[in-house]
């Protein structure tokens, strides 16, 4: 079931990421892409190559007749070849980097656009019933994500496996089937090894997730109600709650750090028993005739080179792992249904004099507490009413219901003859002008709070 679980998350982030990777609109961006492919395939051409001209350049100097004094004719070419090559990989390979830096900057921004911008579309049950502190951490953590998946994804997984068959493949053609052979099979066990251990290392870092979560909600409520905490002296307690969540944190942190080094530990030990099996094989076969000393290195270097992608495989696979773990939270914000919408074939809100009528308007904020129980009142244009009543009765609903940031069950809620359900909410409020209860500041310039209501007005205004 986690593995299904796993493979779906995989599909839905890439066809979510796709459009971002590839932006029907910018052209520029679509051609960066290309380039920085591009420059991959020619960085694993050369990286190939490297270890073919060092294994050339090892036995031709073992062959150099010294009193013929050609100590710098082709060996030293091939020497500088392969010096060339080299710095040629790591010259593409940077070069892919910077063509997909702006590409993989851009995605992270739209994306983080869209998240905010749905947010402000949910409706305001949705907001009261999410704590900020919680949420805010679901938002950058899977922001973050998004980056390494584009970032490391494209460019690391595939080209492995293609480096990988690559050199099997130059393997069996030069040395015999067994070389490819051994090389598959530890590159199998240490994957099936590294895809186990993983599994296992998600679900501790899904708890930390939790608990991390949890630590960032009590900060940022205790902090948010810092007066209340003074007026019942309980900063005690605050800390007391915040410590019990850091106890549940460090619990679950030191746990990933441990199955880390177990992970590390064992990927190492696979690489060095494989590799050792290899290089007696290449020594034997020297001893028999059948390989030279540069045929030696090649297969040396060739497990050297397959050991950087490979450890950046696991590398990587565990952090798609958790960056999959990080994106559920985020995707599930864009997965949430705005309660209140603009009903197909919405009309702006009319002009008018502003005459607000409720007609037998049925409201609760849940099924079973019915607060608004068949309200209608009329309220001419120009005249002042003041709604009065104990706490509870529905006064702040009553506003709430006219802004649409809930709809009543039943009845309707008219401005100037205009039912709101059936018109723009963003025309409506742009109708409405509002006074909080509370005074509620930005954390920004007295200019900017004062001008909130209408950000393009001049000082003057």
């Amino acid at each position: 079931m986690e593995k299904a679980n796993t493979n779906s998350n995989v599909a839905r982030t890439f066809f979510t990421l796709l459009p971002y990777l590839w932006p029907a609109q910018r052209r520029d961006l679509k051609l960066r892409v290309v380039l920085a492919i591009f420059s991959l395939v020619l960085a694993k051409v050369a990286n190939v190559y490297v270890p073919l001209i060092l294994g050339d350049a090892v036995d031709r100097l073992s062959s150099l007749d010294r009193q013929s004094g050609l100590v710098l004719g082709i060996p030293l070419a091939v020497i500088l070849a392969y010096g060339a090559f080299r710095l040629s990989a790591l010259a593409l390979n940077q070069l892919r980097d910077a063509f997909f830096a702006r590409v993989a900057q851009n995605a992270v921004r739209r994306l983080a656009l869209r998240v905010f911008q749905h947010l402000h579309v949910l409706s305001i049950r949705f907001h009261l019933e999410r704590k900020t502190g919680a949420l805010n951490r679901f938002i950058d953590r899977g922001t973050n994500s998004i980056q390494f998946l584009l970032s490391f994804v494209a460019f690391n997984i595939v080209p492995t496996v293609v480096e990988v068959l690559l050199v099997c493949g130059i393997l069996w053609v030069l040395f015999g089937l067994s070389y490819a052979l051994v090389t598959l099979v530890t590159i199998a066990l240490y994957v099936w090894l590294t895809f186990a251990i993983t599994a296992w290392r998600t679900r501790i870092r899904r708890q930390m997730n939790q608990a991390d979560n949890e630590v960032s909600s009590r900060t940022v409520d205790a902090l948010l109600n810092f007066e209340t905490v003074r007026y019942f002296n309980n900063e005690t307690h605050e800390a007391q709650r915040l410590d019990q969540a850091l106890g549940d944190y460090e619990h679950a942190a030191v746990l990933t750090r441990e199955s880390l080094s177990l992970l590390n530990a064992a990927q190492a030990a696979v690489v060095i028993v494989g590799g050792t099996i290899m290089l007696t094989m290449a020594a034997l076969d020297i001893r028999d005739g059948a390989m030279t000393v540069g045929d030696f290195v090649v297969v040396n270097t060739y497990l050297m080179q397959l050991a950087v992608p490979l450890n950046m495989l696991g590398t990587v696979y565990r952090e798609i792992r958790q960056a999959l773990v990080d994106m559920e939270n985020l995707f599930s914000l864009l997965d949430e249904v705005p309660e209140v919408a603009d009903a197909p074939g919405a009309r702006p809100l009319g002009p008018g004099p502003g005459e607000i009528e409720y007609q037998d308007v049925v409201f609760g904020y849940h099924p079973e507490r019915c607060i608004l129980k068949g309200l209608s009142f009329r309220v001419p244009a120009g005249s002042t009413v003041a709604i009065v009543g104990p706490t509870g009765a529905g006064k702040t609903t009553i506003s709430r219901l006219l802004l649409r940031f809930y709809d009543p069950a039943s009845g309707r809620i008219l401005i100037d003859g205009q039912d709101i359900c059936e018109v723009t909410q963003d025309s409506l409020r742009r109708a409405i002008g509002v006074v909080p209860q509370d005074t509620v500041l930005f954390n920004d310039t007295i200019h900017y709070n004062i001008a909130y209501g209408d950000p393009q007005a001049n000082e003057q205004a």
